[in-house]
């Protein structure tokens, strides 16, 4: 098997302000699109795990079963196997690997899902040919994947735009695709999945509550300003660091507006192997 590995670089990174978004997300708020095909004695892998928390949930959806969880950063697989521990799952494991070149037999698993991931890769189709791979006939390859293009916001503070344009020029810098939500189908297509086989849906995370807008206008500030997406920007020269300072501002004046609200559109696709 060509031993392929990944060429694009994560845009978000690992920042502290990174993580506080990843350990928000459960199997109920990111995944559950998927959860009425999952099945008591099903093997499951989540590729792009990050801290856990999502794999974690979706060992109780498969008690009977097992579910793996894979990250290319091994360093935040402790964070992932200490959320496990605490919560006492035992169905599970976390191991590090790329998941462009899955060390995996043919056909090892009933369920292959993958959240965010997609969207940072070079070659999206790829890994999910490799995901289709390492999925039994019968089963389901899985993914839900954000779209910064329809990503939408009240109100209209001016500066938003500019940092979603940065955004954008950011992750294409380093491989991936911002809008890859709306392309989750034809990338199924693409991969040897026949159309009959996809079934497509969307779904969002709503931020509107004083709490939610607080903390999703204070993640994006601080990481605007200390994540690898600052650093990126800058050593690429797609934006200085005083640029970067006017737009955590801007993230932060929008968080003190009155009647705030934030939708994240996410594209949705469940695959039959």
């Amino acid at each position: 098997m060509d031993r392929k590995s990944e060429s694009a670089t994560y845009t978000h990174g690992h920042h502290a302000s990174v993580l506080r978004s990843h350990t928000w997300r459960t199997a109920l708020n990111s995944a559950a699109y998927l959860l009425p095909h999952l099945k008591p004695g099903m093997k499951v892998l989540d590729i792009g795990c990050g801290p856990g928390t999502i794999t974690v949930d979706l060992a109780g959806y498969v008690p009977d079963g097992h579910v793996t969880g894979l990250e290319r950063v091994g360093d935040v697989l402790v964070q992932a196997r200490a959320l496990a521990k605490e919560k006492g799952v035992t169905n599970i494991d976390f191991v590090e690997g790329d998941a462009n070149a899955l060390d995996y037999a043919d056909g090892s698993f009933d369920v292959v899902v993958c959240h965010q991931v997609l969207q940072h890769v070079k070659d999206p189709i790829g890994i999910l040919r490799e995901m289709r791979r390492v999925t039994k006939t019968g089963g389901i390859v899985a993914a839900r994947e954000s779209d910064y293009g329809s990503f939408a916001w009240y109100p209209d503070v001016d500066g938003m735009e500019k940092w979603r344009a940065l955004y954008r020029k950011v992750a294409s810098s380093n491989g991936g695709e911002p809008d890859a939500g709306r392309m989750m189908h034809a990338w199924a297509r693409k991969a040897g999945f026949a159309a009959s086989a996809i079934t497509s849906s969307s779904s969002t995370w709503c931020y509107s509550t004083e709490e939610e807008i607080a903390w999703w206008s204070g993640l994006w500030a601080e990481r605007t300003v200390a994540s690898a997406f600052a650093k990126t920007a800058v050593e690429r020269k797609l934006a200085t660091e005083t640029d970067l300072e006017e737009i955590s501002q801007v993230w932060k004046r929008w968080g003190q507006q009155e009647d705030t609200w934030f939708s994240v559109l996410h594209g949705e696709v469940v695959c039959r192997r």
